[in-house]
């Protein structure tokens, strides 16, 4: 490109020339060469690609969830600010979810609350503590009754040992009688007394029946005196009986209280390991609070985030129901009508390099291999939104020219439907690979124009001028002025006669329609163009 590039800058110049000196040449009086000057400025050689114009950004939009339009608010043309609103969906069972995400998460909330402000340590803490005051009680009210139960046991003890020395008189008593009352008589009288008067009387008639005598008269027989011993073994066989029953009352007293004793007891050590156990199992239930309250704390927290996802996500469909511009622009593309289903955003988009617009279009040709996009851009989309505030230019090069291009490059853009514009612009980005639609392997580049014109329109084709070598503020002369001589780069400097004079110069950079000038010239030094033979 940049051959043909500066052939047709220096074809363009001959030309020029030649009709100046056409339209002299047959007149009397020869017409002065045409001059040029040495000039200081800028010496570029350029690749060139033509391409479209596309809009800075291009936005391929849609519904994440299809659904049935509600509204479409703008129309194709319609400039939109950013966050605009430009169609809605039909929200209604969207809502709806969202609002059964939103009941889920105060239900999960509510438990965690409830779990957070819990008084279940504080109550197990109580619980030990009454539990242990009920131990102390239990023990003391054992102590108490097992000492009042010794205390029985000890006085029943104390009656029975009293009741037995009392049998044990009594029976000394009804012994001591007996004996005393066996010592007055051999046989006891009516009253229980032996009558020794009697005996006594006997003994004496006897007697004298033996010697054969008559008996002596002798006085009336008279009743001994009562042995009071004799007269006491009735009293004292029933208090021996007495005494037998008191003491027999007493053991029974104190078998009773020894049993009581022993029952009591063992109730009472019951009654302690009831208590021990109901502190064992309060113990463990302050444990347990204290250990599974962070657990249950951790475990509903967890719970009430993915309460809070869910509640997000539903959030998320609902506000998706509502397209919105992401950057302000155009609408170039809608494919929709309210009341009509739309299917979810789908697809993806084959991008420039650097850039977020689209490759443009690029119809394959007869026989080659396609690799390129071929739909255009926005086919399939709901809505497409274009930035119209700046332009670039997606252009392919051929391999042998994309190998000069490179990022920040100058540009200058030429449009075919404004023939005056020269825009400035700056290579953004080369495609690393080669795109082979059309048969050729091509790289796409994408040009950035720096400047804003309401003359330009999203589609228009354009030229785009890549300066891959470029020196500024140096001298230069124009590139159709010079020629070769002997193997020497040569001008012709206008001389005081007018006459050219031949010049030889240092080249340095040869660019399309300039070279550099390092030495051999001065600016402002008038140059004459090569003259070709006159004719008449």
């Amino acid at each position: 490109m940049s051959r043909s590039t500066r052939r047709r800058a220096r074809v363009t110049l001959s030309i020029a020339v030649m009709a100046v000196v056409g339209a002299t040449a047959c007149t009397a009086e020869q017409p002065p060469p045409p001059t040029l000057r040495v000039d200081r400025g800028t010496v570029a050689t350029t690749v060139s690609a033509s391409g479209t114009l596309v809009a800075i950004t291009q936005q391929n939009l849609g519904f994440p969830q299809g659904g049935k339009l509600k509204d479409v608010l703008v129309g194709v043309g319609t400039k939109v600010e950013a966050g605009q609103e430009l169609a809605r969906l039909d929200d209604f069972a969207l809502r709806q979810t969202l609002e059964q995400r939103k009941a889920g998460l105060a239900q999960q909330q509510a438990q965690l609350d409830k779990i957070r402000n819990g008084n279940s340590i504080g109550a197990a803490q109580a619980t030990l503590d009454q539990y242990k005051n009920i131990l102390d009680a239990t023990e003391d009210s054992v102590e108490a009754t097992n000492n009042a139960n010794y205390s029985a046991t000890d006085r029943a003890q104390k009656q029975l040992d009293f009741d037995r020395r009392s049998l044990d008189l009594a029976e000394d008593r009804l012994e001591d009688d007996k004996k005393a009352c066996g010592s007055r008589s051999s046989k006891p009288s009516d009253n229980g007394h032996e009558d020794k008067a009697t005996t006594k009387n006997e003994g004496q008639s006897t007697s004298s029946g033996l010697l054969g005598t008559a008996p002596a008269a002798q006085p009336p027989p008279t009743t001994p005196p009562p042995n009071p011993a004799c007269e006491r073994i009735t009293a004292d066989k029933q208090a021996v009986e007495d005494a037998k029953r008191v003491v027999l009352s007493s053991q029974t007293a104190l078998d009773a209280a020894k049993e009581r004793e022993n029952v009591d007891e063992a109730s009472g050590r019951l009654s302690i390991e009831n208590a021990k156990q109901s502190i064992v199992s309060a113990q463990n239930e302050l444990d347990g609070a204290g250990s599974d309250k962070p657990a249950d704390t951790s475990a509903q927290e967890a719970a009430v985030r993915d309460a809070e996802a869910q509640v997000a996500l539903a959030q998320r469909d609902v506000d998706n129901t509502v397209l919105r511009a992401p950057i302000a622009g155009v609408v170039s593309v809608i494919n929709g009508a309210t009341g009509e289903f739309v299917a979810a955003a789908s697809g993806t988009t084959a991008m420039a390099p650097g850039s977020s617009a689209a490759l443009p279009e690029v119809a394959p040709s007869g026989g080659s291999g396609g690799g390129g996009p071929s739909a255009a851009p926005g086919a399939g989309t709901f809505m497409v939104l274009n930035n119209i505030d700046s332009f670039q230019l997606v252009v392919p090069f051929e391999e042998s020219d994309a190998s000069r291009v490179a990022p920040n490059q100058r540009v200058e853009v030429t449009v075919d439907a404004v023939p005056d514009l020269r825009a400035d612009a700056t290579v953004l980005a080369i495609a690393p690979s080669g795109n082979s639609a059309t048969g050729v392997v091509r790289y796409y580049a994408t040009i950035v124009l720096t400047e804003h014109d309401d003359r330009l329109h999203d589609g228009q084709t354009a030229l785009a001028n890549v300066m891959v070598q470029a020196v500024d503020n140096v001298l230069r002369v124009p590139s159709a002025a010079t020629r070769t001589d002997a193997g020497r780069l040569v001008v012709d400097v206008r001389g005081p006669d007018g006459a050219p004079i031949p010049t030889p110069f240092q080249a340095g950079l040869a660019g399309d329609e300039f070279t550099e000038v390092v030495s051999g010239l001065t600016e402002g030094q008038e140059l004459l163009l090569p003259q070709g033979p006159s004719t008449s």
